[in-house]
């Protein structure tokens, strides 16, 4: 399904987001401070009138009303009002009869400002999963990325929505404290997870973006990025010290170097198995070419 996006910009979307329906409810990220993300640095955040949103969704029902998902863009969605937030969910779900499943991104701030009874009632409407960045559960690189909250409040933060009933689906970022925080990032954010408990859960790497502070870290020679056995064995610790009760884990992102699925805890023998023959054999092993890797 085409995205509707009459404002100007880049559309980003999950991964497995690619056959939704892509609507703007909001232009930009309210936040946008994150020292690694330069998808939102071109323009201002704003909600869009619900006129306009309402007039989006009618056209997409023209054209295709069988429509089961949705993703509502850009980064801060749910920084919204909740009120016009239920009445974008109330017009999705007159338009698409089908409606399964509405996302979006949630960022700590939004989930700051969300109580969970506005959650609960979002979810009631169809608003049923949030992509949240995690990125690290170690304080030192969260700061670092300047995502404006520790491992303790992004834990409370991400346990508001699940007490909700919304699922999560959660983002680690492999590198994210460089090859002197590794350990302690793997670590870290292992326990953070732990305690997350998300339905989904993914792993990218970093990737220095033109026109962010990290790229100018990397140009300045204050922040280098791992090479591919080193996130290895980075990813390595991380899953080794999950304790998950039914996640499902992904590591294709483009960005990864290495490509790994399975579901949490039943598949991590195998997961281990596959990352430790990558480290005993890199020759062997199926890195990702670097001209491959993307955001």
């Amino acid at each position: 399904m085409a995205a509707m996006h009459p404002a100007p910009g880049t559309i980003y979307r999950p991964p497995s987001e690619a056959n939704s329906l892509i609507l703007r409810a909001t232009i930009g990220c309210s936040y946008n401070r994150c020292t690694f993300c330069g998808m939102y640095r071109d323009r201002a955040f704003r909600v869009r009138p619900l006129a306009e949103v309402e007039r989006e969704i009618a056209a997409a029902a023209a054209i295709d009303p069988g429509v089961r998902r949705v993703f509502l863009a850009d980064g801060d969605a749910l920084v919204a009002r909740a009120s016009f937030l239920e009445a974008v969910l109330a017009a999705l779900r007159r338009a698409f009869q089908r409606l399964a499943r509405v996302g979006c991104y949630a960022s700590p701030q939004a989930l700051a400002v969300r109580t969970v009874a506005e959650m609960a009632r979002l979810r009631e409407l169809g608003l049923t999963l949030y992509y949240l960045g995690v990125e690290s559960g170690e304080d030192r690189v969260l700061a670092a990325l300047e995502k404006g909250v520790d491992g303790a409040e992004m834990v409370r933060l991400a346990n508001k929505a699940t007490s909700a009933g919304v699922k999560l689906s959660t983002m680690i970022l492999l590198g994210a404290g460089g090859e002197a925080l590794s350990e302690s990032h793997a670590q870290a954010s292992a326990a953070v997870i732990n305690r997350i408990q998300p339905r989904y859960l993914s792993t990218l790497a970093m990737m220095p973006v033109p026109g962010t502070p990290l790229f100018e870290a990397v140009e300045q020679g204050t922040y280098a990025e791992m090479a591919p056995l080193a996130l290895a064995r980075e990813l390595r610790t991380f899953i080794a010290r999950l304790e998950l009760g039914g996640t499902i884990f992904r590591s294709n992102h483009a960005s990864n170097y290495l490509a790994l699925a399975g579901t949490l805890p039943k598949d991590r023998g195998r997961l281990l198995a596959e990352l430790d023959a990558a480290l005993a054999d890199p020759d062997a092993a199926p890195f990702r070419a670097e001209w491959r890797r993307g955001l």
